[in-house]
């Protein structure tokens, strides 16, 4: 239904519909006759098309009418010529276009065989369509053919167009054409490319590359095929701790650098979603237990990027700048929130095959984010497929369905230098970059201008307001050089500077924080792209705000370096108020303001900031003109121009030493970001410099520290380089979580300068504890924990229960306990091992390893309290 489509706008148009399950279409134990194999291609047919939708009701009529008048004018504009089927996609030496003119024709199938589209049955447009197929078939995709160009195109994007052309079109295929067919599938594809786990064949292209052979061994009757497919996606489910695939902590990489939940994770999401569905009942079924790794990521990998049905832009790699294509003549825009959409229609095919009370909370957790889509609802989504348009539709009607709210908490993704911050009213997400993750991907000639994501980029969303804010026109008309929350040298750089596939990364090992699941401490030691440039920067991630810290920020490339602290898309005519300590500024473009360290700014209608200094603050509105084009070679050349307010940290040319601090307060009105200006007790800025940084917020019973060396902040010192959060509860206990983000710390000593009684749990990593007027933790090798905050839970003085007061002692002595070697008296043996990243937290992440009896009252493995009876 669209002209050209991305990976992740195919599968959303090819699948995502209602399910055949329960009953076998292969009869188990027996082998498969003519009627399975019909089954079989009922059963994808099914899933390709859907069903059950009212086709005479909206958006069903319109959706269809246009697909049939998209299949006609296809047909009508079709021209056989030698390199090409159609004269705008002459695919001589582009495989690409090659690959669009299967997708036009499995569109035109489409047309042909769904009721109500105007041309359903017409013989003009069958006529037309085996013409399309043998021309393709003779002049290109056929066996002994040699590749050229992009893999994929070969292997993934025109196999499975083609495959679904053939089941939809099965009864009017002779015999000789479906043999071609598969023969030509067999050349590309042959059963080496799933022989090996890497290379290409790796995560989601492994899927793709098993949807192939499955549907493959469907078309052709060869149940090896589908048996090779089946047992090719095993690699697919264990948890990774390098390269591509799911990580422990939710992370999802592809492309071995790159966080790519959104994009990549949704074709393994839903790839693996058509698979299970296929093969259920059937001798093929997946019956892996690995599999289960799956369908715990869904709450634990896609849910936390999930915000109001969009999709957060910081894992979804090069596909933020494919919004509109030059060969897309419907011209309809690709964003987060179609993205979203393909991952909410995932997520439910996924759930018919999980458990009963996970797909209850799944289908509630989509209902809810669908309905809370206002911006940009999937029933307007003209990328989505019929097919997931009428599930999405389903469950919206579904009564039964109670829509969930968002979740509240933070989730931190060591593994990809990821951070999503949810709050009631708004939720955020933050970007970086390391020796582990890419500062940015482009290739293929995509986002050629996504430099700078990696260097702090905070992105924010409110739950009524600013959903549009990276949607609308967002990245070609973004300075590029003043995306929101970064630190950037603006020294010019090349489109594509750094290389393809994510081969720009600083030499920087310390990225990631701590966290409780709720509160966060993230840091990023900062070396920019193409430049000089250095910084430490942390984020402190609370209730209301977001604490932000910069401290040693230094250059020498002759160019002025600038701390952004927001951006924002104002839409093409914006002029939103903007308050800079209680004085409205002037709003017409091209104004800008200098000012010297200022208490708050406010903007209407997004929320405001409190600049606690110092240095130079600067304003400015512009309206910026740009093309999808320019950081996308096949982009839309047409001209968009969006207004943003800009407002950022000069610090100069040349920096040597230079920092900011301020806070960002989602969706507050001027009063209050004029309030929390004027409450100087309400934080303390406890460090800002290049042995730390941290802030303590009494009200929150919140500290937070990002130690760069061992050193002294607040109540808080540390031996090694680390991240520490403490927050004080209201019933007498606190949690201590530690991180290790840069991977390196072999020995570490924590110490909290607060009377603690006893500690209740720690994991196995803690080797010993002394409490008393003070808590000093001491922790082992770090090095493999892959970031993952180790949670510390104490009772903390003068609130310990007579009960387990030892006789004779005194709640201020000093008492030390130790982590004792397995086999020792009173150690614990057995139980479940402390995972980096398991459980707890928002959507079921970011469980701080603790061990076994962890807990208040709990214990880890092999503690021992000795001020305990």
């Amino acid at each position: 239904m669209t002209d050209v489509w991305s990976r992740r706008s195919f599968l959303c148009a090819a699948g995502g519909g209602a399910l055949l399950l329960g009953a076998p279409a292969v009869r188990a134990g027996a082998a498969p006759v003519a009627e399975d194999w019909a089954a079989l291609r009922a059963a994808w047919r099914h899933l390709v098309l859907g069903g059950g939708f009212p086709a005479s009701a909206e958006p069903f009529r319109s959706r269809l009418a246009e697909l049939g008048e998209t299949a006609r004018g296809w047909a009508a504009a079709m021209a056989p010529a030698a390199g090409s089927l159609w004269p705008d996609l002459g695919f001589a030496t582009d495989p690409e276009k090659m690959m669009q003119s299967y997708y036009r024709l499995r569109t035109m199938a489409e047309a042909y065989v769904r009721p109500g589209t105007g041309v359903t049955g017409d013989t003009a447009l069958l006529s037309a369509l085996l013409g399309g197929l043998d021309q393709m078939h003779a002049q290109v995709y056929h066996a002994g053919r040699a590749r050229y160009g992009n893999w994929y195109c070969w292997q993934i994007g025109a196999p499975q167009a083609l495959l679904d052309v053939c089941v939809l079109l099965y009864g009017e295929l002779t015999a000789d054409r479906l043999a071609a067919f598969c023969a030509a599938v067999d050349h590309f594809v042959p059963d080496s490319a799933v022989a090996a786990y890497g290379g290409t064949s790796t995560g989601a292209n492994r899927v793709d590359l098993c949807r192939v052979l499955a549907v493959r061994g469907v078309v052709g009757a060869d149940p090896a095929k589908i048996s090779l497919a089946a047992d090719a996606l095993a690699p697919v489910f264990p948890y990774v701790t390098g390269g591509d695939g799911l990580y422990r902590d939710g992370s999802f990489v592809q492309h071995t650098w790159v966080p790519y939940t959104g994009t990549y994770g949704a074709v393994l999401l839903g790839g693996l979603g058509l698979l299970f569905a296929l093969l259920k009942g059937t001798p093929w079924e997946v019956t892996d237990p690995g599999a289960r790794i799956v369908f715990d990521a869904v709450e634990r990998a896609w849910a936390p990027f999930l915000f109001n049905g969009l999709a957060m832009d910081c894992v979804s790699g090069r596909a933020v700048s494919r919004g509109l294509t030059a060969l897309d003549a419907r011209q309809v825009q690709q964003d987060d929130h179609t993205r979203g959409h393909a991952l909410l229609a995932g997520i439910l095919l996924l759930a018919e095959g999980a458990g009963p009370a996970e797909r209850t909370r799944w289908r509630g957790l989509v209902k809810g984010w669908t309905a809370r889509s206002h911006y940009s609802p999937p029933a307007a989504d003209r990328s989505l497929g019929l097919a997931p348009l009428a599930a999405l539709a389903e469950l919206e009607a579904d009564a039964s369905v109670t829509a969930l709210p968002e979740p509240v908490g933070h989730r931190l993704f060591p593994s990809m230098d990821r951070a999503t911050h949810r709050r009631p009213g708004w939720a955020a997400s933050l970007s970086l970059a390391s020796q582990r993750i890419a500062h940015y991907e482009t290739g293929n000639g995509e986002n050629l201008r996504g430099w700078h994501t990696g260097s702090g980029m905070l992105a924010w969303w409110g739950s009524s307001y600013g959903n549009g804010q990276y949607s609308d026109a967002f990245w070609p008309t973004v300075d590029p050089y003043r995306l929101p929350g970064i630190t950037v040298a603006r020294k010019a750089l090349a489109d594509g500077a750094g290389g393809d596939w994510g081969a720009p990364r600083p030499d920087a090992a310390w990225v990631g924080g701590s966290t409780d699941g709720e509160f966060a401490s993230v840091g990023q030691h900062l070396r920019g792209l193409g430049s000089t440039l250095e910084a430490r920067k942390s984020w402190f991630f609370l209730a209301d705000t977001v604490v932000c810290l910069g401290a040693g920020i230094r250059a020498s490339d002759g160019v002025v370096v600038e701390s952004v602290v927001d951006n924002r898309n104002l839409g093409a005519a914006g002029s939103h108020a903007l308050t800079v300590n209680g004085a409205v500024q002037p709003s017409g473009p091209g104004w800008s303001g200098v000012y010297r360290a200022p208490g708050w700014v406010h903007l209407a209608g997004f929320g405001g900031y409190v600049l606690h200094g110092p240095g130079t603050f600067r304003a400015l509105r512009e309206a910026r003109t740009g093309r999808w084009s320019e950081v996308n070679r096949g982009g839309s050349a047409t001209a968009l121009t969006r207004r943003y307010l800009t407002l950022w940290y000069d610090h100069g040319t040349d920096p040597a030493g230079a920092g900011y601090a301020y806070q960002l307060l989602p969706g507050a009105d001027a009063d209050r970001t004029g309030a929390r200006a004027s409450a100087s007790g309400w934080m303390a800025v406890l460090a800002n410099d290049e042995v730390a940084q941290g802030v303590a917020v009494g009200s929150l019973g919140f500290t937070g520290v990002n130690f760069w060396r061992p050193g002294v902040a607040g109540p808080l010192e540390a031996s090694a380089p680390c991240s520490v959060t403490v927050r004080e509860r209201g019933d007498g206990t606190a949690t201590v979580c530690v991180a290790d983000p840069g991977r390196v710390v072999e020995a570490l000593d924590v110490v909290w300068d607060r009377p603690v009684a006893a500690v209740l749990s720690g994991p196995p990593s803690l080797l010993s504890v002394v409490t008393g007027l003070r808590l000093r933790l001491r922790f082992g090798n770090l090095t493999t924990a892959a970031g993952a905050s180790q949670e510390v839970v104490v009772r903390l003085g003068g609130q310990r229960p007579p009960d387990v007061v030892r006789a004779g002692s005194r709640p201020e002595e000093d008492h030390e306990w130790r982590n004792a070697p397995d086999g020792a008296a009173g150690s614990r043996r057995g139980g479940a091992s402390a995972r980096p990243g398991d459980g707890g937290g928002a959507f079921g992440g970011n469980r701080r390893v603790r061990g076994p009896g962890s807990g208040p009252g709990g214990l880890g493995r092999g503690l021992h309290p000795l001020d305990s009876v």
